[in-house]
């Protein structure tokens, strides 16, 4: 039975105490300095939340390094930089990965479950419940879910970009007390860490907090994600009640007791759909609907859903389901949702009232562009 966790955790001493955690890991954090997995440090993390679950602790890893991992058994010196070398890489090196998970926490008592996932996954209704329901039944089952994205099958269109995003969107499915995310770095600094006068960041209460501080030149040696991505799961995780440490491998013992280590970042928000989190921080748009202002003003101050008489143009290469922005008058985007339509289909839609397209079009084309249940405000409604 899916668990609900109880109001957001507000300090960090209380980690210890918390139910269930997702601790995400870095390919950085895995590898040796040649890009090779590392068993040693994969072992030395498994020792590490083995002892956590062993306590009576729920723990969820999503775990990058599959493509590391099948980069030298394909022989490759370096990173592959397109996406069908990726995902052959991947698809090597995914089995490798899993079983050296596999071993490393069988040496405690404990059994893996490998999920791999992809964005489409945490956005269509029916296969976010079935994520869902597999992942809090491993967890019941005493499993430790090993997640991973399907880098074998994903499409640019259709990608996270990286675990670190991922990352957040599990812990909201499994409805997380807190997330980890580990790297190769000992949490955010003011400046470069390795720069004379920077300073770790102990706490991050807000968006505020983190004023000035540019994180956009530090990136991984191995993965794909830099700060920058790490900080845009922050944000996701964050806004959903779900308070973040960011911290290196090396500290995860630290970070998980409570410790003044790496980075604590406060939950900012509540609760919302996985769909309308994903929506709103992380999708690829696929296309845009320019609104009218009176649906503008139904959207953002009647919460509404979008009808075809309120849209005014539409651009893009999207089909029935696809993420797109709507925009104002002016080009401005004050929402994202999931369109009813195909592209093709709405130019005959748009400024016609539902009754004139049924009379015209016959049933089913008298339904909402885009339903209030699939769609997420970027602009706030005025006070």
């Amino acid at each position: 039975m899916s668990r609900v966790s109880a109001a957001p955790l507000t300090d960090r001493r209380l980690l210890p105490e918390v139910h269930r955690v997702v601790v995400k890991v870095g390919s950085s954090s895995l590898t040796d300095p040649d890009g090779r997995l590392d068993p040693q440090r994969l072992r030395a993390l498994v020792d590490v939340l083995a002892a956590r679950v062993n306590s009576g602790h729920q723990v969820v890893l999503v775990s990058s390094g599959a493509i590391a991992t099948g980069m030298d058994p394909l022989g490759l010196s370096r990173r592959p930089r397109d996406l069908a070398t990726q995902q052959a890489a991947a698809s090597v090196g995914q089995g490798l990965l899993v079983a050296h998970y596999t071993r490393a926490f069988a040496d405690h008592g404990l059994r893996v479950g490998q999920v791999l996932l992809t964005a489409d996954d945490t956005m269509r209704r029916g296969q976010y419940r079935n994520a869902q329901r597999a992942l809090d039944r491993l967890l019941d089952l005493g499993i430790v879910p090993i997640v991973n994205e399907n880098d074998t099958v994903a499409t640019d269109e259709i990608r996270f970009g990286d675990n670190d995003r991922l990352a957040a969107l599990v812990s909201h499915l499994v409805h997380a007390d807190a997330m980890t995310l580990l790297t190769d770095v000992d949490g955010l600094y003011t400046g470069p860490p390795t720069h004379p006068g920077s300073e770790r960041i102990a706490q991050v209460r807000g968006p505020q907090d983190l004023e000035g501080i540019d994180v956009t030149a530090r990136g991984s040696r191995v993965g794909t994600g830099g700060m920058v991505t790490k900080l845009e799961s922050v944000a996701i995780a964050t806004a959903s009640g779900i308070p973040v440490v960011l911290t290196s491998a090396a500290q995860v013992a630290g970070a998980l007791a409570g410790e003044d280590v790496g980075t604590w970042f406060a939950a900012t928000g509540r609760r919302t759909s996985t769909r309308l989190l994903w929506l709103a921080y992380a999708a690829r748009t696929r296309g845009r609907l320019v609104l009218d202002a009176g649906a503008v003003h139904a959207v953002l101050e009647r919460g509404k859903s979008l009808l075809p008489a309120g849209v005014t143009a539409a651009h893009g290469d999207f089909h029935a389901g696809d993420p797109v922005e709507l925009v104002d008058p002016d080009g401005a985007v004050i929402a994202r949702g999931l369109v009813a339509y195909s592209a093709d289909e709405v130019p005959d839609l748009l400024g016609r009232s539902t009754s004139d397209l049924r009379a015209d079009l016959g049933k089913g084309y008298d339904r909402e562009l885009v339903h209030r249940d699939d769609l997420v405000l970027v602009r706030r409604r005025p006070h």
